[in-house]
């Protein structure tokens, strides 16, 4: 087993990448990751003009930027001609879309359980879980197809553990309103547990076709969060400290190349170590 081979592992040169929430924060870096590698990327979200993933930035022959709701079919699937007519098809997907709060963070979606909206659970539901299911439908389709593709979805600490709420017992303040304490929302926790089983799913249905689906669990990026806050979650993180952003990307490439050939079905935590205590 020479040099050679073990280079050809991580070969991703020249493969066709689709990342969602591609405007975000962790959106932004996998994007230019993947560019790094030689990958022709597809940069897909909602709202392109996010400063979080600051895509305006790259200039590259290999990316493509398209403005996608992930929550409709014919949104996805028009995007998925687009990738054809230019690329010719799809050979891995990084599923990064999420929302975290409904956008806005008003006070009662962020607030007790109790009086948590249905509006709120009903919006985090097709944005995290249904607007992952049709990715995978549409861009996975296209994988069995061509007989081959990796599709990586990510979750979080949260789909594993309960929140911890006494990390976030502190108050906040909006502009003009009163102080009120703040709760992870529960509709968070609960999509990203369906994350897992949507990934056994696909993992055994479609591995007939030769297409490898697997879960990244990931813990908090640090992105100047305040210090009560900080203080409280790195208590919890043998490492004591939360992610950078780029932290996450080996495991994303990993993930998208042949290192992981015999690896589908499973869920990949990177953490800190948060989950060990």
């Amino acid at each position: 087993m020479g040099n050679n081979y073990l280079n050809s592992l991580y070969n991703l040169k020249d493969k066709v990448i689709v990342v969602t929430g591609a405007a975000g924060q962790l959106g932004g870096q996998y994007v230019r990751a993947m560019l790094e590698v030689g990958c022709r990327v597809v940069a897909i979200d909602y709202d392109l003009s996010n400063p979080k993933g600051n895509l305006s930035a790259l200039r590259s022959d290999n990316l493509m930027v398209l403005e996608v709701d992930i929550t409709k079919k014919t949104s996805i699937q028009g995007a998925l001609k687009k990738i054809c007519d230019q690329f010719g098809k799809v050979d891995g997907l990084i599923n990064n879309a999420a929302i975290d709060a409904p956008p806005g963070g008003s006070d009662e979606n962020v607030g007790p359980f109790e009086t948590y909206p249905e509006t709120a659970w009903d919006k985090m539901m097709e944005v995290n879980l249904k607007g992952m299911f049709l990715c995978c439908q549409v861009f996975g389709s296209d994988m069995v197809a061509k007989g081959r593709g990796s599709i990586v979805n990510i979750a979080s600490i949260y789909g594993m553990l309960s929140p911890d709420q006494r990390i976030y017992e502190y108050k906040y303040k909006n502009a003009g309103a009163k102080a009120k304490p703040f709760f992870k929302p529960v509709a968070y926790s609960v999509t990203k547990s369906g994350v897992y089983n949507l990934t056994r799913w696909l993992a055994t249905y479609w591995a007939p076709s030769n297409i490898r689906v697997n879960t990244l669990t990931l813990a908090g990026v640090f992105n100047n969060q305040d210090e009560p806050f900080l203080g409280k979650y790195i208590q919890k993180v043998p490492l004591g400290r939360m992610a950078k952003q780029e932290e996450y990307c080996g495991a994303i490439l990993f993930l998208l190349s042949d290192a992981s050939s015999y690896m589908t079905g499973s869920n990949m935590v990177v953490d800190g170590g948060f989950c060990c205590w």
